[in-house]
């Protein structure tokens, strides 16, 4: 099973949970039923699980050829190496076990979703279709990341459909541009930017690859100020009333684990340093969820 859940990176999952349960949470101002709660972390943990197993099966001939090359070595540190790193790739499980994982988790989180709202489950399988169309760009185009982007933010969005079928159009436009700036400076970057020997190998289009390092941390830059910022507008737009502590305290999070590691980066340009800053900036969603989660019970 250990195998299975390292082609779900669950531990990274976990983290990534918090993310609907935030934007869900900070727009109702208040605990749905428990109905929502039970059903809404069931499908958000087999949505997560179904699709970070995705990633890798569809990937996993890349995965092998940068294994081959000797990829993936020195992340003892990294966040997605705490487990076995591709295990399909790497053939501790065949492509039909992974596709299996895959399909299960998927079902259940389509189903789950569905009950939530129709709409829910239209996000899921956007989300997924998205998924697909990422991995294969691999050797297409940089802009790849956008579609990353917009991946990560799916959950979020479904989560407040499901508790809330008619929110606020600037509440959900301020938490997708919040949660994308977040995934591309924060995640999908720093991610390409551990990888980037690998990639440079099989001539993948990731922006530190297709742009001068220095230009890729002047993108992960003006992300991750454009994602703080957009906190901050999305805590004062949200239903909820959140005095102006609650609103600094979201702001010093995203300065803590985003901005600090980030200029740590700009200025060393070491891989260790993007390593980290991918890291910490998988515990923002989770701080924010508990920053609100202190405001709901108050």
């Amino acid at each position: 099973m250990k195998l299975f859940w390292a082609l779900s990176r669950t531990p990274h999952g976990l983290l990534d949970m918090a993310t609907p349960v935030f934007a869900a949470l900070l727009w109702l101002a208040e605990l749905p039923s428990l109905y929502i709660i039970l059903m809404g972390l069931l499908t958000t943990f087999s949505g997560y699980t179904a699709v970070y197993a995705l990633n890798d099966v569809v990937d996993h001939r890349v995965d092998a050829t940068k294994l081959k090359s000797g990829g993936f070595r020195n992340a003892g540190n990294y966040l997605d190496a705490v487990m076995v790193r591709h295990p399909v790739a790497q053939g501790f499980l065949t492509l039909r076990e992974g596709v299996a994982w895959t399909l299960s988790w998927g079902t259940v989180a389509c189903v789950g979703a569905y009950l939530l709202n129709p709409l829910c489950a239209a996000i899921f399988l956007g989300a997924v279709a998205l998924e697909a169309v990422y991995c294969l760009m691999w050797r297409v185009s940089h802009l790849r990341a956008i579609v990353s982007g917009a991946v990560k933010t799916s959950g979020a969005m479904a989560a407040v459909f499901a508790v809330d079928p008619n929110p606020s159009p600037l509440f959900m436009l301020t938490l997708f541009l919040c949660l994308f700036f977040w995934e591309i400076g924060g995640q999908n970057i720093p991610a390409d930017w551990t990888d980037i020997e690998e990639d440079r190998q099989v001539e993948a289009k990731t922006i530190p690859v297709c742009f001068e390092l220095r230009q890729a941390n002047r993108i992960i830059l003006v992300s991750i100020v454009a994602a703080i910022v957009l906190s901050g507008v999305l805590f004062m737009v949200s239903r909820a009333r959140f005095e102006i502590p609650y609103i600094f305290t979201a702001l010093f999070a995203g300065c803590y684990l985003l901005l600090g590691p980030a200029l740590k980066l700009f200025k060393s340009e070491r891989r260790r340093d993007a390593m980290t800053l991918f890291n910490r900036a998988s515990y923002y969603p989770a701080v924010l969820f508990l920053i609100v989660a202190i405001k709901s019970v108050l």
